[in-house]
């Protein structure tokens, strides 16, 4: 790889993030930032597009293309864009409840698809942007907020990961936002690496959960070798306490292409409609 022409603040606008401090998506910027400079990408090169939430105010806060899009729609938007475009670099940015909840099932077809874009989700288990709900990734039993049942909701969590795996994800990993140059060369990889890529970003929300800052304290990378069987990824990540880093599962399906069928000049479109 040539030398980097440009540097993380060549991603970086001049709006300053309204994020609470200590908020874990203040290192996710800075890491895809870095992960563009790293790759070597110019701003014109690259689009970050998002859905609604704390983390999805990131387009506004890069030096890209951006599409700050409607709540769980995130993924449709870039799918559309990357096959539109396929020159540039599409990255979705999004949260736990924006991507899992709402947007649970554009997660689950993107990943079937495999188109080649990468998806990153700040996932701090709780919607910080509404004031401290549970989210779809939150413990059961989670009770320590106002706005939780009490007792917790006793549902069982999201599995994004395994999700991901089941649904035919290319590239599968795990950060923390904590880590900064580690998250930055995951995404970097990503990026690279052919088809739909999804990086599971730990990016705690003391606000309204002030027990993760102990998430640093616990993280560790993992033990294993990223895997591109199918199989044993699953038995890992079944198994997971969700604490190991680092990337999990590589793929080998091909990236969806748009049919050549579907390419057509102006006059093909309006000879569909003549009467």
């Amino acid at each position: 790889m040539n030398a980097p022409t440009y540097s993380a603040k060549d991603f970086r606008s001049d709006v300053k993030p309204v994020w609470c401090p200590g908020c874990g998506d203040y290192g996710v910027l800075t890491s895809i930032a870095k992960a563009f400079a790293d790759l070597n990408l110019a701003p014109h090169q690259t689009s970050v597009v998002s859905g609604i939430g704390c983390s999805s105010r990131i387009p506004a806060y890069t030096n890209t293309y951006g599409f700050h899009s409607i709540h769980g729609r995130a993924l449709a938007v870039g799918a559309g864009l990357k096959l539109a475009r396929p020159d540039l670099t599409v990255l979705v940015a999004g949260g736990d409840g924006d991507g899992f909840s709402i947007g649970g099932n554009h997660f689950i077809h993107a990943c079937r698809r495999n188109v080649d874009m990468t998806y990153v989700v700040m996932d701090n288990r709780v919607y910080g942007m509404t004031k401290g709900q549970p989210s779809p990734t939150t413990e059961a039993d989670w009770d320590a907020s106002a706005m939780a049942p009490p007792g917790g909701t006793g549902v069982t969590p999201f599995h994004p990961l395994a999700i991901a795996l089941a649904a035919g994800a290319n590239f599968i990993a795990r950060a923390f936002s904590g880590d900064i140059n580690g998250t930055a060369a995951l995404i970097a990889e990503a990026i690279r690496y052919p088809g739909f890529s999804f990086v599971a970003v730990m990016s705690p929300c003391i606000t309204f959960r002030e027990e993760q800052r102990d998430w640093k304290s616990v993280i560790r990378q993992s033990g294993f070798p990223a895997t591109t069987d199918p199989a044993q990824a699953a038995r890992r990540l079944m198994t997971d306490d969700g604490f190991n880093m680092g990337v999990l599962y590589r793929g080998g399906r091909d990236s969806f292409a748009k049919p050549r069928s579907t390419q057509c000049s102006i006059a093909d479109l309006d000879s569909e409609f003549a009467v």
